[in-house]
């Protein structure tokens, strides 16, 4: 008897709950609302959790961001990390385009999406570059990483290190492709770290990330990035899938002076992700500040026991299943933990000091840095890697040295001076300086090169500048060529 009107109370209260229901889906943002009405007709199986952020690359000002800072996997972006490993090889002249990298078995054997190479074979780099940007091939990144480092696993330490150098404090890598595993985690934010690394430090190189298909042995493999082409300043830079981390995707986009990167997590399908990627650069490129750059590119630590510190540039201001969608096989079960990481921006007073010319690229580090660091309360994912420290700020008094030309006399600052970059080795300057003066054209005519050398707190950086601009516009004008050229740079009082 008692059944009835326990049944007849369940029955007065479901309108309650389903008007509820109905004033938080309003109250939800349109791509929370529509996870939530997906996940409600899935029933269970496939839910994985969405994360975004937008990030304005001149500035360093977040645009956008949900769950930003929740754990969560990468798929196959993943990749972008292995191009990065690959890049920085090929930077220091270990590899070529057309060098050639060995199959193995273990690579053969991975899971699709990939070539379907056989053991023993062998690809060129500038294949295998185009073959992970397009066909994201798993048996590829399988390659890179074993070619490289001697075995992927020891390749996925590297990656892990090179993450914590570059800032990305709660990334962790197991493998080189992206396929399932528990430990490899990221963030939303630590993604748009390394979505502006690739383009700051390998300028060149990530161009690659605009292949739309290209041509394997018989085969024209087009690229799983529908918005290449599709949505107008995007050119670049990977997809991801795997049924536990959803449907990922890294962008990034110029228009009119102004450039963002963008990444969505947990997507509930191809075309929903990239809707929302589409709607996500749509509404934030034109937000994007489009004066000069604010913040310098990201810039790395030579050891993983130094600070990673992003710079400022103007120093006076302030579980394998395969895509249907993506044809792409990665991770696994997402892990979310909700701490927030602490962003402080700090600043930093250093002095010039000595200086060259010798291997090339890589990204800048002007006078005032901002680094990223986990708060003091925030608990490291788990598992963390013994050597994962503390990342400090870049501030306090530093000890230099005079500047040096490349070769002749000494030069003399001038009023106005164009920076480049401050790479962790002074022949890495003086490489990037001979390169940009070759490809700088009149612009450079009169401009003299050197490098500045500056220590502190036991690290050693040498800024690479060019001398003889008495004015700030000619300066400007300078860097513009230069950046048209490909490099970063900007104009600062010397």
């Amino acid at each position: 008897m008692r059944s009835v009107p326990s049944c007849s109370r369940t029955s007065r209260a479901l309108p309650a709950a389903l008007v509820a229901a109905a004033v938080l889906t309003a109250l939800a943002s349109p791509a929370e609302a529509r996870r939530r009405h997906h996940h409600a007709r899935a029933g269970g199986g496939y839910n994985p959790p969405y994360a975004a952020m937008v990030v304005d690359v001149k500035t360093g000002k977040t645009l956008h961001a949900v769950n930003e800072d929740s754990l969560r996997h990468p798929a196959s972006i993943t990749k972008v990390m292995t191009l990065y490993m690959l890049f920085e090889q090929m930077e220091r002249g270990r590899f070529a385009l057309d060098s050639e990298l060995t199959i193995s078995a273990r690579a053969a054997a991975q899971a699709p999406s990939k070539l379907g190479l056989r053991p023993g074979s062998t690809i060129e780099v500038e294949d295998a570059i185009k073959a992970i940007v397009t066909k994201s091939a798993n048996d590829v990144a399988c390659a890179i990483g074993e070619n490289i480092a001697g075995s992927e696993e020891r390749f996925a330490q590297m990656m892990t290190e090179k993450a914590r150098a570059l800032g990305m404090s709660r990334t962790r890598y197991a493998n080189a492709s992206g396929l399932p595993d528990a430990d490899q985690i990221t963030t939303a934010r630590d993604l748009t770290i390394l979505a502006r690394a690739i383009q700051d430090r390998f300028p060149r190189y990530y161009r690659y990330f605009q292949t739309r298909s290209f041509a394997f042995r018989g085969r024209v493999i087009g690229n799983h990035n529908r918005l290449l082409g599709a949505v107008q300043g995007v050119d670049g830079i990977k997809t991801g899938y795997t049924r536990d981390s959803g449907f990922n995707l890294m962008t990034a986009a110029k228009s009119d002076d102004r450039q963002i990167v963008a990444i969505v997590l947990g997507g509930k399908s191809g075309a929903s992700r990239d809707r929302i990627m589409a709607d996500l650069v749509r509404s934030n490129l034109p937000r994007a500040y489009a004066g000069a750059r604010q913040t310098g590119a990201v810039v790395e630590v030579a050891e993983r026991t130094r600070p990673a510190v992003v710079a400022d540039a103007i120093s006076r201001t302030r579980t394998q299943v395969a895509s249907a969608d993506d044809d792409e096989v990665d991770t696994t079960a997402s892990t979310d933990r909700n701490q927030p990481l602490d962003i402080s921006p700090s600043r930093a007073t250093t002095t010039p000091g000595s200086a060259g010319l010798g291997a090339r690229t890589a990204p800048s580090l002007p006078k005032a840095a901002q680094a990223y660091a986990a708060s003091a309360s925030q608990a490291p994912f788990p598992g963390s890697v013994k050597s994962e420290a503390r990342l400090a700020s870049v501030d306090g008094p530093a000890r230099a040295e005079a500047p040096k030309s490349l070769s002749g006399p000494r030069v003399v600052p001038t009023a106005w001076v164009i920076q480049l970059g401050a790479m962790d080795d002074e022949d890495k300057a003086k490489s990037m300086l001979a390169d940009a003066r070759a490809r700088g054209g009149g612009a450079l005519s009169k401009a003299a090169p050197y490098t500045v050398k500056v220590e502190h707190g036991g690290a050693t950086l040498f800024r690479a500048r060019f001398s003889g601009f008495s004015e700030q516009d000619s300066a400007q004008d300078a860097c513009k060529a230069l950046k048209r050229s490909g490099f970063n740079c900007f104009a600062t009082r010397s």
